[in-house]
C-alpha cells in the first residue's frame, strides 16, 4: 500500500526549510523556479543537488541550458518566492540581475547564490534531481525566508 501523499506533505511540511529560487538562461530567454528542496551535496568536487517537478516550465530549459543559479533567499524577499512559484513563464522584467560565470541570472540582494554547471539528472520520481558542479559563488551576512507548515516564516532573536 502507498503511503499517503497528503500526509507526506504534513509530515515534511514539519521540517523548516530555506528558500530559494533556481534560474538559468539560454536561447528562450530566462527562466526560474522557487525551490525549497535543495542540498549542499558534496565538498569535493563541489556539488548542489536541486528537485525540479517534471511537469515545471523551467525542467526542460535547465536541461537544454546546461546550468542554473541558486539563489539563496533572504527574508525581505518573500514576494520574490512567491512570483516564482506562480506555474508557467516567468516574468523577470523588472528585476535587477547579474552573471557569473555560466549566464545564468542571479537576482540581486539574495543572501547567497551559486552558480552550477549541470552534471547529471537523476530520476526521483515525479521530479527529477539535477546535480550541478558549483563554478562561483558568494554570501551577504542576513536571515534566511523560511519555510514551515505551509507558510513562510523568519528566525526570532
Amino acid at each position: 500500500m502507498a503511503f499517503d501523499s497528503k500526509l507526506q506533505r504534513q509530515v515534511f511540511g514539519r521540517f523548516a526549510t530555506g528558500v530559494t529560487v533556481v534560474t538559468t538562461d539560454g536561447s528562450g530567454g530566462p527562466h526560474g523556479l522557487t525551490a525549497n528542496a535543495v542540498l549542499s551535496l558534496s565538498l569535493a568536487p563541489p556539488l548542489v543537488l536541486v528537485a525540479v517537478d517534471k511537469r515545471a516550465h523551467s525542467h526542460k530549459t535547465i536541461i537544454d541550458n546546461q546550468c542554473f543559479a541558486v539563489n539563496i533567499l533572504s527574508r525581505s524577499q518573500e514576494a520574490l518566492s512567491r512570483r516564482f512559484a506562480e506555474p508557467g513563464p516567468k516574468n523577470f522584467s523588472g528585476l535587477i540581475c547579474k552573471t557569473a560565470t555560466t549566464g545564468a541570472p542571479i537576482l540581486a540582494d539574495v543572501l547567497a547564490w551559486v552558480d552550477c554547471r549541470l552534471t547529471q539528472v537523476l530520476p526521483g520520481g515525479d521530479h527529477d534531481l539535477f546535480l550541478g558542479e558549483i563554478v562561483a559563488g558568494e554570501f551577504h551576512d542576513g536571515d534566511p525566508l523560511l519555510y514551515f507548515a505551509g507558510g513562510y516564516r523568519q528566525l526570532q532573536a
